[in-house]
Formats: structure tokens, C-alpha cells, sequence
């Protein structure tokens, strides 16, 4: 017997509620790929987030600008409000300094996710969200219970802020995302996004012996 391909076509999607009677949801976006699946369940179930793009790890500024107009752009497709926030990249190298050497899913991707969120949960605190999640867990190369448990540290530093941990991956999300990139065509980025993931992916291409990334060019199709 065939299984079926799951596909775009035949997915039925499972609604959504925000929780503990929650109205308000911030979503930290890292980029549109990751965002991409999450941003379309939520708006089926009747849920429109505002996105908000703080991600000064994003090196260089070139990369930067590319994943965030990617975002932005589908942002404005679906008709969602888009935050786009400061690029403080020399707070991000100071806050990551003595831990250029960490691994990936290391100390310096936990105080990476610990900057990001913090200034997630500021920012809904200020502005009268009273729920804030991300788009990072979504991707299968993150460690989940490092990102939730970063983000469930930044909620706690303000009062009446809530930190989602809904498990993205799960009912076909993962698949989801890359279908939903390659229909829009989205910016396919190589490597995390820091200066030390490219180093490191570089690193390993080379010991196998493949070509090193190339910036700005490749886009799912």
C-alpha cells in the first residue's frame, strides 16, 4: 500500500487558541522560512500576531537585510504588522565575547536566544502584549528545550508577559515549512546566521569538500 505525500493540498489544519485566555501574541521572527508555516496556522485559526524581527546575530549586515526583507515581504502579503528592530550587533559581540569557540546549541546560542528574547518580551511589555513566542523552534537543526527554556527566562522579568512554548514541528508544521517556502520562493540561507556559524559550516564544507557558501543566491524552488 502507497502512502499518501503530504502536501499542501491535503493538510487539514487543527485550530489554535492562544493560551490562558491570552488576546495579544508578539511572534520574535528569525527569519521567513521558519515564519512562514507558523504565521499561516495562526492567521487559519483566526490569530494575527504581530511580527517583530530583532535579530542583531545575523552577520553580515548584507545577510541581514536580505532575511529581513524576506519576511517583511510576506509580512505584507498575509496583511500582519511588521516590527522591525534595531540592528545592535555591537551588544550582540560584546554579549557573545569569550564564546566565539562554543559549538552550535552551546552556551553561545543560549546567550544568543537570551538576548533575542529578552528584548522580545521588553517590547511587549512596553507595548501591551500579553503573550510573546518564536519562530525558532520550528527548525529541526534547533534544540527546543534550549529556546523555550530562554524564552520562558525573559517572560519571567516582566509581569503579566507569558512566553509561548508551542511545539511547531508538530501535526506536518516541519513539512509545512519547506513547502510554503518553496511556493514562495523564499531566500534560502546556508548557514544560522551568526559570524561563527559561517565559519564553522565553511569549516565543514571544506573537510568535505565542498564548495564554501556563497551569499544572496540561492532560493528554494
Amino acid at each position: 500500500m502507497t502512502e499518501n505525500k503530504f502536501s499542501l493540498e491535503n493538510y487539514v489544519r487543527p485550530t489554535m487558541v492562544l493560551p490562558n485566555n491570552k488576546k495579544n501574541l508578539l511572534l520574535h521572527s528569525c527569519c521567513a522560512p521558519c515564519a512562514g508555516e507558523i504565521m499561516e496556522a495562526l492567521i487559519k485559526s483566526n490569530i494575527h500576531p504581530t511580527i517583530y524581527f530583532y535579530n542583531p546575530n545575523i552577520h553580515p549586515i548584507e545577510e541581514y537585510k536580505i532575511r529581513k526583507n524576506e519576511n517583511k515581504r510576506f509580512c505584507e502579503k498575509l496583511g500582519l504588522n511588521f516590527i522591525d528592530a534595531d540592528y545592535d550587533k555591537d551588544n550582540w559581540f560584546e554579549r557573545i565575547k569569550g564564546l566565539e569557540n562554543e559549538p552550535e546549541r552551546g552556551e553561545r546560542c543560549t546567550q544568543c536566544f537570551d538576548m533575542r528574547f529578552e528584548r522580545s518580551a521588553l517590547f511587549a511589555s512596553e507595548n501591551n502584549f500579553d503573550l510573546f513566542a518564536t519562530t525558532l523552534g520550528i527548525s529541526r537543526w534547533k534544540d527546543m528545550n534550549q529556546i523555550n527554556s530562554s524564552g520562558l527566562r525573559a517572560a519571567k522579568r516582566y509581569s503579566g508577559v507569558d512566553y509561548w512554548d508551542f511545539n511547531w514541528r508538530k501535526k506536518g508544521g516541519s513539512l509545512r515549512m519547506i513547502e510554503i517556502s518553496k511556493r514562495e520562493k523564499f531566500y534560502q540561507q546556508e548557514y544560522c546566521g551568526c559570524v561563527y556559524s559561517l565559519r564553522d559550516s565553511n569549516k565543514w564544507r571544506k573537510e568535505n569538500n565542498r564548495d564554501r557558501i556563497v551569499r544572496g543566491i540561492k532560493f528554494y524552488n
